[in-house]
């Protein structure tokens, strides 16, 4: 089998959280792809500081490292596979927050981790309900 055909080949059938994990891959891909391509948006749309010396660049690699979190939310949504919707549940809800957090009261663009550490950790409650229901109903 050809990698391109392996990596759309889905389940058959997947859980409305694994379908949900996927929609969250797409989200991340998005931001990740406006950071990458445009990391000024931080100060348009938060009114982050002006950089001062290599933030830009560092920017477009965070903008690389929430794509690449983006890529494997979908395609480990689309593998249906509900231990991935459980795994993304716990990093989301506890890591993510737990190393922005500081990272922002320390002054380290505080709009854009917050941000994050409040996106993540509530779409993390969004996976985590909708497989609290699958659970009640399955």
């Amino acid at each position: 089998m050809s990698l391109i055909k392996e990596l759309l080949e889905k389940s058959p059938s997947l859980s409305p959280g694994s379908r949900y994990t996927a929609m969250n891959g797409f989200v991340y891909l998005a931001i990740g792809a406006l950071l990458i391509a445009w990391p000024g948006v931080i100060q348009t749309l938060l009114q982050e500081r002006a950089f001062i010396g290599d933030e830009e660049t560092l920017l477009r690699v965070l903008g690389m490292a929430v794509a690449v979190i983006g890529w494997l939310y979908l395609f480990g949504g689309r593998s249906g596979a509900r231990s991935f919707v459980v795994a993304s549940v716990f990093d989301r809800l506890l890591l993510v927050p737990a190393v922005l957090v500081p990272i922002a009261i320390a002054g380290v663009f505080p709009r854009l981790f917050i941000a994050f550490a409040i996106l993540d950790p509530t779409l993390a409650i969004g996976a985590w309900l909708i497989l609290s229901r699958s659970e009640s109903t399955g």
